[in-house]
């Protein structure tokens, strides 16, 4: 059976939603707005949270308010055909990828309200038992780049794995810190970013630095387009694994050659059923996955963990609890594996709490 076949036909009422704008200050350099979409009917609510970066798209939504005509009876399915028939920006989105991010927020909501009015969770409409969850934390190392906001993390939190972003500013030097740390799972190169604060411009001389210093790390989504730059990634080629092009089985298929592994970030999908279709084409293929997340300030984390959790539990999973994303990560965070922390009903991971 389909993974989406088991909840395409949840029978969803709707009677209204609200919209809950959240903010936090990441670092000196970025401010993270997201919405919370808070859907009710039937006496419960479910949620889902827009991850779109850009803050003048959480602005303009804000601003217009719960606008959408969502209220009546639905099935997750039928819902989501609705959506394809209504404007889900007031203005135009910065950038394109926001259409899918806006639009997972909605049906995420839908699927955890639908889930609690039957009275369900989607572990259970899935027939899939949740296991430990083992996660990396996303960081990007300043600029010049040094080894210290890995070290400080490490001072609190010494079995902590990351998932670094190496730039133009990294040396042999600052590479052999970090390996000496033992702690770095994969590596971002940021390939396909263009006009956006992470872009990397792409260096063979970094890609080959990086590749031979880690062996054992995945390499995500390194830019191919020349002969140089495949050179430089020679004989890592089953290492390499792509987040950023992949919004649906048929980009997998697109790919240069077929992966063995790929990052599958939820938020990225949009529908839920081109969502729940990967997972089930890389099953078939063979082909491994983990989770990644956008900076989620709200539920939207607690998705991704779960999600992580029926699918992939024991990958490099980019789904730290999302306070490790703070400058200084506060004490009594959990730490990797994160024990299963569903909810008797519904889509929700429990929020993190700091002991």
């Amino acid at each position: 059976m389909a993974s989406y076949d088991a909840i395409r036909d949840l029978p969803l009422v709707i009677d209204s939603y609200e919209l809950e704008p959240l903010e936090a200050q990441v670092s000196s350099e970025f401010t993270r707005l997201s919405t919370v979409i808070h859907l009710r009917g039937g006496g419960e609510e479910g949620v889902g949270e827009d991850v779109t970066y850009d803050a003048l798209d959480h602005i303009a939504l804000q601003d217009a308010g719960p606008v959408q005509a969502l209220a009546g009876e639905w099935t997750i399915e039928s819902f989501s055909a609705h959506l394809d028939e209504l404007e889900l920006f007031p203005s135009p989105p910065v950038r394109e990828p926001s259409i899918d991010y806006r639009r997972w927020a909605f049906e995420s909501a839908a699927l955890d309200l639908a889930l609690r009015q039957a009275g369900r969770s989607l572990a259970d409409a899935l027939r899939r038992e949740p296991r430990p969850v083992t996660y990396v934390m996303s960081l990007r190392l300043g600029e010049p780049a040094t080894i210290e906001p890995v070290r400080r993390r490490l001072e609190s939190y010494p079995t902590l794995r990351f998932k670094l972003d190496p730039t133009n500013s990294w040396n042999e030097a600052l590479v052999q810190q970090l390996v000496e740390t033992g702690a770095v799972d994969s590596v971002d190169l940021k390939g396909f970013y263009r006009g956006t604060p992470v872009d990397v411009e792409a260096n063979p001389a970094l890609y080959a630095m990086v590749a031979e210093a880690f062996p054992d790390a995945w390499i995500e989504d390194p830019d191919l387009s020349t002969p140089e730059l495949r050179a430089a990634l020679d004989g890592a080629r089953d290492r390499i694994t792509w987040d950023a092009p992949i919004h649906s089985v048929d980009d997998v298929e697109a790919l240069p050659f077929p992966p063995k592994m790929v990052n599958i970030k939820p938020s990225r999908f949009g529908p839920l059923h081109r969502l729940f279709a990967a997972y089930d084409y890389c099953d078939s293929k063979g082909i491994g996955a983990y989770g990644g997340g956008q900076f989620e300030l709200g539920p939207g984390r607690g998705h991704i963990q779960y999600l992580a959790s029926l699918f992939h539990p024991d990958t490099p999973n980019d789904v730290a609890p999302s306070l490790y994303n703070m400058t200084e990560p506060p004490p009594g965070l959990p730490v990797s594996p994160l024990e299963p922390a569903i909810e008797p009903v519904g889509f929700r991971w429990a929020m993190t709490s700091v002991a």
